[in-house]
Formats: structure tokens, C-alpha cells, sequence
């Protein structure tokens, strides 16, 4: 058996199959709930001494798209971050994620909204920068 999406769009009314949805957004009525995926630009510092990380060090990311339910990613660990603007995040370092010197992957996530499965995309991750831990 083979299905087929379709929707026909009659002013501001969508009609999907048999669902009525009723709303007017001039991008997509659905996807009033999605967030964006963050872009990550730099990392300030982008070097600092095992040390600093051992003391708590705060890492600045500076990017794109950021929203309250971002989180800064340190080596594939989830780490909690303050959410200063759209365009920068601020997140305490410690040992329980760097563990030594070294090369430190860092990047942003945003979970997904409660968009659903209407063909919006909602979310993400972004590009991975490297933060020198000396």
C-alpha cells in the first residue's frame, strides 16, 4: 500500500488529508514551534591552560540562532550554559568534562521543538570548533 502527503493551501486555511488546521503564517502555518539550528562562529578564548579549567574557567561561544533550551556540547557531553543572546552562549569548564590537556570538541545543540511530524525542521546541531586546552 502506498501513501501520498498532500495538502492544498486555500488562503489561510491548510487542509491536510483530513485534518483542518486553521492559521495564517506567510512561512509555514505548521511550524510555529520550530526552533532554529545554531550556528557556531568562535570560541573566546579559543586556547587556554588545563589550569584555567581546573579553577572553572568560563568559555565564550559566540554564534548564531541560540535559544533558552541550547546547550553547549564539550567532547559528546551535554553541558548546561547561559544563554546570553541569540548570538552567544557562556559556559563553566571543568574537569568533569576535560579531563586534560588537549583537543576539545565544542558545539552548540538545540533540542527539537514540538513540531511534530509536519515537515518542519526544528533544532539541530551545529559545526564543531576545537577549543586548545594546554
Amino acid at each position: 500500500m502506498h501513501f501520498h502527503r498532500y495538502g492544498l493551501l486555500f488562503g489561510c486555511v491548510l487542509i491536510l488529508g483530513t485534518v483542518l488546521l486553521s492559521g495564517c503564517n506567510s512561512l509555514n502555518p505548521l511550524c510555529g514551534s520550530a526552533r532554529p539550528v545554531p550556528a557556531i562562529g568562535s570560541l573566546s578564548p579559543s586556547t587556554m591552560n588545563f589550569s584555567d579549567v581546573q579553577q572553572g574557567a568560563t568559555l565564550t561561544v559566540n554564534g548564531s540562532h541560540f535559544v533558552s533550551s541550547s546547550e553547549v556540547v564539550i567532547n559528546s557531553t551535554p553541558v548546561s550554559a547561559t544563554v546570553v543572546s541569540d548570538q552567544q552562549m557562556k559556559v563553566k569548564l571543568s574537569t568533569d568534562v576535560i579531563s586534560g590537556p588537549g583537543q576539545v570538541k565544542v558545539m552548540v545543540q538545540t533540542p527539537s521543538g514540538n513540531s511534530g511530524d509536519l515537515g518542519c525542521s526544528s533544532g539541530g546541531k551545529s559545526s564543531v570548533l576545537i577549543l586548545t586546552v594546554q
